[in-house]
């Protein structure tokens, strides 16, 4: 049976048919009004279901089937022609199956692209979700493309916000809402009930490509009943959500540099003042986005110059991370100085817990063995130092480079634990007994006055030392982090073999053992008057500008930053 359709908008609601129909739309009058024709069947089957005739009248003698050509979503099958690729064609036909027992409707509409393709610019990044843009639906289409323009770059995330209001509709209706991104793979759906109100992320994986013109697409999927206000603005969480999502892989190097920066203020506080200052209010004072970010901006620019680009390829640097980020459309506003104060934050909280540590375990030192008193004399190398940092070299040489980094900072550690333990009991006794204490602090400054070769450690240099020592506790620990792959790698094959081949972490461990080695027996009396002391504590913060520039894609550069300022603090010991 051909049932002719002459009407630009059809619904049909096939129920216990016992006939199969041919629906037919003749295309030549539509042709001249609409360009596009928009079919849907709530029938999820795979069957054959819509088709188009060529050049017939009452009789469809030759057709092509169009139903692979259609969309397949949750609750509906949908197709969508532009006429104009079809001039061939004279007739539409849907084909409803004679059915019992079964309910389901199909839709037809005839449009006019413009009429349903609306722009809804997308709100600025920086309007931090206080301003909203907004489109109203106001004619009974089947289907609308909502472009979102000025959406292309990963660091844009937004809210979409779709409310639907319905009129005299007394069964559930369901409404299809597809992101569609046409430089990627990461379409995504939402169904609703309306009327309701649904939100939808907006945010990319893939930024688009330069010569890339098309548009992102939120294809709705409406009924002809119901209203809906599409309502966009920015979502500063999902901002920060992207950040953290695509940067946060250099959040290490940011760590790392904000303690550089306040490590060369300990040291600097030590040259001028013959003290050192808390790690936690270096760090404030010292880590600042504007000691690393300029230089950082500068060396990007420049290198858009060829003759600093020949000159940077002479002396054989690598290519700047920040261009290597650009290059891959990855590159945030404003994302330095983001990443810089969660940095600066980590480093903070990772300092206050690593202090924390080290107090508990010296509580539980005390506890187990019996109280220790602060050194008569500072020894930089004692007797078993040597032994110690041979078989930390073979072990590295042996088995794996962050088997052995991991060993020194823990020996590192239980020297630093000793060393508080030390302090706590001198702290206890001077409670007890003051006036003994007092003697004894004046008997050991007047002592260490009085001669050059040997030095005793007095309670305000222990807590001097103490302070350098936990700023190095926290970058030894960013360097014992960033090797744990090389160890994981090590230890998941130690059963097929016993020495890692190659070991990217052997040169490191090979410079760190000794310098943690002689770090471990350090003290800030010992190297407050060295001639060093002064050029070490200014090395940090061009070291803090590499570790950004190197550092912030290729995480395994940060620990050859981080080494060069301890082994120095290592040498003004002897200098």
């Amino acid at each position: 049976m051909w049932v002719p359709v002459k009407v630009s908008k059809w619904t049909y609601v096939a129920y216990n048919e016992s006939d199969k129909i041919y629906f037919t739309f003749p295309l030549a009058n539509h042709r001249k009004i609409y360009t596009h024709v928009y079919c849907q069947s709530t029938m999820l089957d795979t069957n054959s279901w819509i088709f188009g005739c060529i050049n017939s009248t009452s009789m469809c003698r030759q057709g092509i089937d169009l139903s692979w050509k259609a969309e397949l979503l949750p609750t509906i099958k949908s197709l969508t022609l532009r006429l104009q690729d079809y001039p061939s064609l004279s007739h539409l036909v849907v084909y409803v199956p004679s059915i019992h027992g079964s309910k389901f409707v199909v839709d037809c509409e005839f449009f006019k692209k413009e009429m349903r393709s609306i722009q809804l610019p997308v709100t600025h990044l920086f309007s931090f979700g206080l301003s909203s843009r907004k489109v109203i639906l106001n004619t009974s289409g089947l289907f609308y493309n909502i472009e979102l323009l000025n959406f292309g770059q990963i660091y844009q995330a937004f809210k979409i916000n779709v409310v639907s209001k319905c009129s005299g509709v007394k069964e559930e209706i369901t409404s299809i809402y597809k992101l569609h991104i046409p430089w990627s793979y990461e379409d995504s759906l939402t169904i609703a009930q309306v009327p309701s109100s649904t939100e939808i992320s907006l945010k990319l994986h893939i930024a688009q490509p330069e010569n890339d013109s098309h548009v992102a697409l939120l294809k709705m999927y409406t009924s002809s009943d119901c209203q809906y206000e599409v309502t966009v603005k920015t979502s500063f969480s999902q901002i920060l959500g992207q950040v953290v999502r695509f940067h946060g892989g250099a959040l290490p190097a940011y760590v790392t540099s904000s303690i550089l920066l306040a490590y060369g203020g300990q040291l600097y506080s030590l040259f001028s003042t013959g003290h050192c200052l808390e790690y936690a209010t270096m760090l404030d004072k010292e880590a600042k986005p504007y000691k690393v970010d300029p230089f950082v901006i500068m060396i990007k620019f420049l290198l858009g110059y060829k003759w600093f680009k020949e000159l940077w390829d002479v002396l054989m640097l690598p290519e700047l991370d920040a261009i290597v980020l650009t290059s891959q459309s990855m590159c945030f506003p404003l994302v330095s100085l983001i990443l810089f104060l969660f940095g600066t934050c980590t480093a903070y909280w990772g300092g206050l817990l690593s202090s924390t540590s080290v107090r508990l375990l010296s509580s539980l030192w005390l506890a187990l063995k019996r109280p220790s008193e602060l050194p008569k004399d500072i020894k930089m190398i004692s007797a078993d130092l040597p032994f110690l940092t041979i078989v930390l070299i073979i072990v590295s040489w042996t088995t794996c480079g962050a088997f052995a980094i991991l060993l020194t900072y823990l020996y590192y550690v239980f020297k630093i634990v000793h060393l508080q333990a030390s302090l706590t009991t001198y702290k206890n006794s001077q409670t007890v007994n003051p006036k003994h204490s007092r003697r004894s602090e004046k008997k050991s400054n007047h002592h260490k006055d009085s001669t050059v070769h040997y030095l005793r450690l007095s309670a305000n240099d222990a807590e001097d030392s103490l302070r350098m020592h936990s700023t190095v506790i926290n970058l030894l620990t960013w360097i014992v982090l960033l090797s744990m792959p090389s160890l994981i790698y090590w230890l998941k094959n130690l059963r097929y073999y016993f020495k890692l081949n190659p070991d990217p972490c052997k040169p490191l461990a090979f410079i760190l053992i000794p310098t943690m080695a002689i770090l471990g027996n350090t003290h800030t009396v010992s190297i407050k008057s060295s001639k060093l002391l002064k050029a070490t504590s200014q090395f940090p913060l061009p070291l803090a500008v590499g570790v950004i520039a190197f550092g912030s894609a290729h995480l395994y550069r940060v620990p050859c930053f981080v080494f060069i300022p301890l082994l120095l603090h290592a040498l003004c010991n002897f200098m």
